[in-house]
């Protein structure tokens, strides 16, 4: 089994922001494998499923962003899931708008939700897909950069990257993460 956690802020005021690129997909991943993700279980909503023949649990924990781990280690502890079976999706300032980037560790990168990850459950070996958001222009804070919404240029630039994402999962889950990286990254 596997748990595919997308990172974001809950509620309408964060929907559509950079910050929430993992949020966007994990309800492309929902749509494109109809999984429907409506149950609300360890703080994150849930939806399980089925991808390239084996047994997915999509969520989107509802903790905020800087505290993703609390959700994750619930889940991860309830569901019994090994570390190369998680899979956590978010936003990165280092890369550019819409690249994606494969890795199975390392550190958060600066990234809050992924240190507060790596904080609950004691390791840096997560599997992750980081989705580039690009970087704040000079007169802007990260905060706010992240918080902010995409221009119409970068939405269709995220949009044509989260086409893909159900087919790097499929991947990553029927050939692991070397042949994926080796295919997208």
């Amino acid at each position: 089994m596997f748990l595919i956690v997308g990172l974001g802020n809950p509620g309408p005021k964060y929907r559509m922001t950079r910050h929430n690129v993992g949020f966007m997909a994990v309800h492309k991943l929902a749509e494109d494998f109809n999984i429907k993700a409506e149950s609300t279980k360890f703080q994150a909503i849930i939806g399980e499923g089925s991808i390239a023949g084996s047994r997915v649990i999509l969520a989107q924990p509802l903790t905020y962003m800087n505290n993703s781990g609390i959700a994750v280690r619930q889940l991860v502890n309830y569901y019994k899931i090994e570390r190369e079976k998680l899979i956590v999706i978010y936003d990165d300032l280092d890369l550019p708008t819409g690249k994606l980037r494969i890795k199975e560790k390392g550190s958060s990168g600066g990234h809050n939700g992924v240190a507060s990850i790596i904080e609950s459950l004691g390791t840096r070996e997560i599997p992750r897909i980081r989705i580039g958001i690009g970087s704040p222009p000079e007169d802007f804070s990260v905060i706010d950069y992240v918080l902010g919404r995409f221009t119409a240029e970068e939405m269709t630039v995220i949009e044509e990257t989260l086409s893909k994402i159900s087919s790097v999962v499929e991947e990553i889950i029927a050939n692991g993460y070397q042949t994926a990286m080796n295919k997208y990254n």
